[in-house]
C-alpha cells in the first residue's frame, strides 16, 4: 500500500517540479520569457529547498525520530521555508492580488492563523512535560547517589513515582486545565501585531478547554488540493509555491501535536492524502508506525523522550515493589542503576525543553509576522 502511494506521488515527489518544467516548456513568447524564466528559477528554488530539507528529516533514523533534536530541526527547516516563501509573496505580491491567486494565498493566510492556536496547545504540552520534569527531579534529589537510601527518601521517591504516574495517564484533564490558565506567546506581541492585520480572536490565550487537536489539523487541511496542470500554467507555477507552503504547514502541525502532549490529538483523523510528497509521505507512514506499536498506542505523546520517562517510571515501579529494608547491597546497586538511567532521561528534558519552547515561540511569531507583511503587501498592490 505504500509502495503503490509512493509511486502514484512520484509525478508530485519534488512538490511540483514536473508540473512547473511542463509550464516553462509551454512559453513560447519571446517577450515573456525572460520574466517567466526569473520567476520559475526563483520557485523551482523554493520547491528544491523544501524537498531537500524533508528529505534530510526523513533520512533520520529510529533512534533520532520524534526526539528534541529532531523536532527542533523540524521546526528549524519551517522557519526556513516560511522565510523563502515570504519572499516569494513580496516578489510576486501584484499577482498575489489578483484571482485565482487571491483566493488561494488568502486561504494560506486562514490556515495560518490556525495554525496559531496548534502553537498555543504545544506550548501548553511542554509546560505539562516541565511538570513531570519535576516529579522526576524530585526522585533524583531523594535517591541522590551520594546518600544511603534510607525509608524516608525511599518514601519520598515512590510518592513523586506516583504522581508522575497518574499526571501522564491524566494528561488530558491535566492540559485541559493549563489551557485553562496559561497565557500563549506574547499577549503584548498579539496586541501591536492586532491593530494592522485585525484581530485574531481566540489567540491571545492558550487553547480553550474544549478545543481539539484532530479537529484544528482538519480546519489546516480542508480543501487543500494539489494543482492541476492547466492551474499551473495559468499562474506561472505561483500556485505550486502557495500549495506547498499549505502542505509544509499542514505537515509540521500535524508531527508537533503527534510528538507533544495536547487535547484530542486524533493522529488518525487527518486524511493521508494530504501528503503526497515522497519525503513527507514517507515520515508520516514512520510517525503513525510508531504510533501503532503497543507500548505507543496509547501514550499521551510520541516524543522520544516521553517514551523514556514512561520506561524509567514503569521500571522504578516495578524495582520499589520488590524493595523492602534494610536494603541489600544488590538491591541497593539496582536501585543505584534505575536512578541512573532516570537521571539521563532528567537531564535531555532539561536541556531540551526551553530551546523546544522558544522555537514553537518562534514558529508562531513568524507565522503571525508574515501573515502581517504578506496581507500589507498585498494591500498595497490592490491600491495603487
Amino acid at each position: 500500500m505504500v509502495g503503490a502511494d509512493l509511486h502514484e506521488s512520484s509525478s508530485s515527489s519534488s512538490f511540483g517540479f514536473s508540473i512547473l518544467n511542463r509550464r516553462r516548456d509551454q512559453v513560447h513568447s519571446v517577450e515573456s520569457t525572460h520574466e517567466a524564466t526569473v520567476q520559475e528559477t526563483e520557485l523551482e528554488a523554493f520547491q528544491r529547498k523544501v524537498s531537500e530539507r524533508f528529505q534530510d528529516l526523513s533520512d533520520a533514523d529510529s533512534n533520532d525520530l520524534l526526539s528534541i533534536p529532531w523536532i527542533l530541526k523540524l521546526l528549524d527547516s519551517f522557519i526556513c521555508c516560511q522565510e523563502e516563501f515570504r519572499i516569494i509573496v513580496f516578489n510576486n505580491k501584484g499577482q498575489l492580488s489578483t484571482p485565482p491567486m487571491d483566493k488561494l494565498i488568502s486561504d494560506f493566510f486562514d490556515r495560518s492563523v490556525k495554525a496559531l492556536d496548534v502553537c498555543n496547545a504545544i506550548r501548553d504540552g511542554i509546560e505539562q512535560i516541565r511538570q513531570w520534569q519535576k516529579q522526576l527531579e524530585i526522585i533524583l534529589c531523594a535517591l541522590d547517589k551520594q546518600r544511603s537510601i534510607g525509608e524516608g527518601q525511599f518514601r519520598r521517591a515512590k510518592k513523586a513515582l506516583v504522581d508522575l504516574a497518574i499526571g501522564m495517564l491524566d494528561e488530558k484533564e491535566s492540559n485541559s486545565a493549563l489551557a485553562h490558565r496559561n497565557r500563549s506567546f506574547g499577549h503584548s506581541y498579539m496586541q501591536r501585531e492586532q491593530r494592522s492585520v485585525g484581530h485574531f480572536r481566540s489567540l491571545s490565550w492558550s487553547v480553550s478547554r474544549t478545543w481539539s487537536a484532530a479537529k484544528q489539523l482538519q480546519a489546516i487541511g480542508s480543501n487543500l488540493v494539489a494543482p492541476r496542470a492547466n492551474e499551473v500554467i495559468s499562474t506561472n507555477g505561483l500556485n505550486v509555491a502557495v500549495y506547498t507552503m499549505n502542505y509544509v504547514l499542514l505537515f509540521v502541525m500535524w508531527a508537533l501535536v503527534a510528538a507533544i502532549p495536547c487535547q484530542d490529538r486524533g493522529l488518525h483523523t487527518v486524511v493521508r492524502q494530504y501528503f503526497r510528497a515522497i519525503p513527507i509521505l514517507s515520515l508520516h507512514e514512520r510517525i503513525l508506525e510508531q504510533s501503532k506499536k503497543r507500548d505507543r498506542r496509547n501514550a499521551c505523546g510520541l516524543l522520544k523522550e516521553i517514551h523514556e520517562i514512561e520506561k524509567c517510571e514503569r521500571n522504578m515501579n516495578e524495582l520499589t515493589d520488590s524493595i523492602t529494608f534494610p536494603l541489600s547491597e544488590e538491591k541497593e546497586n539496582e536501585v543505584r542503576q534505575r536512578v541512573q538511567d532516570l537521571g539521563v532521561v532528567y537531564e535531555a528534558i532539561k536541556e531540551g525543553l526551553d530551546p523546544l519552547e522558544r522555537q514553537v515561540r518562534e514558529v508562531f511569531h513568524r507565522i503571525v509576522r508574515g501573515r502581517a507583511e504578506g496581507l500589507n503587501s498585498i494591500g498595497r498592490a490592490n491600491s495603487r
